[in-house]
């Protein structure tokens, strides 16, 4: 918004008169933020919160109403609870089987021009990699990158 010497007076008078700032956006057509934002550069005087309360005002007695909670724990007595002897049960010495190492086999494509699309399920005994020559660049052949690289939507056209 441009803030033109109206458009300022007018913010002025309207927090002057003690307006919210969601009415003083509202009447002059801009945004709450806006008007806080102007409001603190201009340096007018801060509002009350109406969340933080004056603390030496009185507090509102409510009227007509018990309070229908207990009374509070530390007045009712109690009782010290008795523990009774629990039995010693031993844990059992439990034996720490070294792990086997890992084992890395290299990649197994045909060469680096080869497509490395996964064919079958890893692990398997007819796992194996498609060996058509990749496109340049990429590390599928042209079947494969079709599926690999999937133009995102722009999501304006799904706008209606």
């Amino acid at each position: 918004m441009d803030w033109t010497n109206e458009a300022i007076d007018r913010l002025r008078a309207l927090w002057a008169e003690g307006h919210s700032t969601a009415e003083i956006g509202r009447r002059m057509g801009i945004s709450k933020n806006a008007v806080v934002g102007k409001a603190h550069r201009l340096d007018l005087p801060a509002r009350p919160s109406p969340i933080r309360r004056d603390p030496a005002a009185p507090r509102p007695v409510a009227t007509g109403r018990r309070p229908t909670l207990p009374p509070l724990r530390a007045a009712m007595p109690i009782a010290p609870r008795r523990e009774e002897p629990r039995p010693v049960v031993e844990a059992p010495v439990l034996s720490v089987v070294p792990k086997a190492p890992s084992v890395v086999r290299a990649f197994p494509r045909v060469s680096a021009k080869s497509c490395c699309w996964p064919i079958g399920e890893p692990g398997t005994k007819g796992f194996r990699f498609c060996s058509a020559t990749a496109m340049g660049g990429k590390p599928y052949c042209t079947e494969h990158a079709a599926l690999a690289y999937v133009r995102v939507k722009d999501r304006r056209e799904d706008a209606a």
